[in-house]
């Protein structure tokens, strides 16, 4: 209950707030991710460590995280920004989407909420029957 509190009080302030990068879709499916940002272009030597510092000058970076390329053992691109506060997030996308990130131009948006795999699925389906004629 007290989950839904803070979600249901992120998306007030939220709609209550001029914010630059709300659209109305990102205001209809609001999870309450608004703190985590997807980074995009990261170069293949950075490490966690070089992109929470390149973010911390934004506030309080929570965690970064480098998403790993396992049989090439190397980085995908991509990964993950967390801040402890909401608005340190938004200026931190503002601010570094496009910019150089040890030579390379990152880019930046909000995080999604993970899509459930298995619900994307068709399940499998038998053949249709025939409608009984009686």
């Amino acid at each position: 209950m007290a989950a839904a509190g803070r979600i249901s009080r992120g998306f007030v302030k939220l709609l209550s707030s001029p914010n630059p990068i709300a659209s109305p879709a990102r205001l209809i499916f609001h999870r309450g991710l608004a703190s985590t940002l997807f980074v995009k272009g990261i170069a293949f030597d950075t490490t966690e460590g070089k992109l929470a510092e390149a973010f911390s000058k934004f506030g309080q970076v929570e965690g970064a995280k480098i998403i790993m390329d396992k049989v090439k053992n190397r980085s995908k691109g991509f990964g993950y920004v967390t801040f402890a506060v909401e608005e340190d997030a938004r200026k931190a996308l503002i601010d570094m989407n496009g910019k150089l990130l040890d030579g390379r131009v990152v880019f930046v948006d909000m995080a999604r909420a993970r899509r459930n795999v298995a619900d994307s699925v068709p399940k499998a389906r038998g053949p249709t029957e025939p409608p009984i004629n009686d």
